[in-house]
């Protein structure tokens, strides 16, 4: 059928897309400037480069002393024992949390009530004051009996001689980490939707499966990032165990060392290189542990639905223009 004089298309013709007219030129992106941010990027380095020079050339830092005393003997097997600290605290502080964070989440008044007491106590006094206390212990615990209460006692220990120092230290840091731990594990806990427990329970999961498949899986994501921090935290906290005392991890070692020398500087850059070194060492196994239980979450780009084929990716639905013939034809036969 042809098209009329008016131009107007002849009925039951779909009119070309964009209306006929012209596909618009392709916009070109003029990108921001900012020149205040690069002069002070600019700054910031020049600060970085004057430091550096000024460190490598000022007499008390003595670079020779650190690079003599950075891979001592001495150094090292005091670097070995803070990592021997920092994995045991943390080991034991996790178990404890757990335990904790279970309670907390109790239903029963008492064990509810025995955990918040624990966190109050650990967490609202300083982690040195508690390490001078456990310090103390044997002054305050002369021995460990064993028997009936208020009865005389079947066996006796003398403390000071039953628990080593390493592990008065190891104590005191579990405990106070214990207490941060178990608000960590509850905030992951919490995290996880209600209906995911009573999916599994309706499944027949017992509680011990529920939480291993269920919940610990998904909250996993939210207790890895400041889990990690506090592995790194309890790496620097180590340094307090000289409060127990407990002369044998870096810090101290390090300081012993400077005494017998005069000079604590280049010992202090020493030891802060060594934490450095295991800090940077954590930052990195945090990352992989965070990528590897965040998987599946966080939007596809691949998941939402495209563009319709044919059609600009406006987000607007193209117009249809229906034959009136059709319908018409359609009603006909249905009489």
């Amino acid at each position: 059928m042809s098209t009329s004089a008016s131009g107007r298309g002849a009925v039951g013709t779909v009119p070309p897309p964009h209306g006929g007219h012209d596909e618009p030129a392709p916009i070109k992106a003029v990108k921001l400037r900012h020149p205040w941010r690069n002069v002070f990027a600019v700054v910031l380095v020049l600060i970085l480069v004057l430091f550096v020079l000024d460190a490598a050339q000022r007499p008390a830092y003595d670079w020779p002393t650190v690079a003599k005393y950075l891979f001592d003997r001495r150094v090292s097997q005091a670097a070995l024992v803070t990592l021997e600290l920092t994995a045991l605290s943390m080991l034991f502080a996790i178990i404890i949390g757990v335990i904790l964070a279970i309670m907390r989440l109790s239903p029963n008044p008492v064990v509810k009530s025995v955990a918040w007491f624990y966190l109050w106590i650990f967490r609202g006094t300083p982690v040195y004051v508690q390490l001078v206390f456990w310090g103390l212990i044997a002054i305050i615990y002369q021995t460990i009996d064993v028997g009936i209460p208020f009865t005389e006692p079947w066996v006796s220990f003398d403390t000071a001689d039953l628990i080593p120092v390493f592990w008065i230290a190891v104590i005191g840091l579990s405990l106070n980490e214990a207490a941060y731990m178990a608000e960590i594990v509850r905030a992951g806990l919490l995290s996880v939707d209600a209906g995911q427990d009573e999916a599994a329970t309706a499944l027949g999961m017992s509680w011990s499966q529920t939480m291993r498949r269920v919940i610990l899986p998904q909250a996993m994501r939210v207790i890895i990032p400041p889990t990690g921090n506090e592995v790194i935290s309890m790496l620097k906290t180590t340094s307090l165990v000289t409060a127990v005392p407990l002369t044998t991890e870096l810090y101290s070692r390090t300081r012993d060392i400077s005494a017998e020398t005069f000079n604590p500087i280049p010992l202090l850059i020493v030891a802060s290189i060594w934490y450095l070194f295991f800090t940077s060492v954590l930052m990195v196994g945090q990352y992989f542990l965070e990528k590897r239980f965040a998987r599946g979450i966080g939007d596809r780009p691949d998941a939402g639905p495209g563009p319709i084929v044919g059609t600009p990716a406006t987000g607007v639905l193209p117009a249809v223009v229906q034959d009136p013939t059709i319908g018409a034809k359609q009603g006909g036969d249905a009489r």
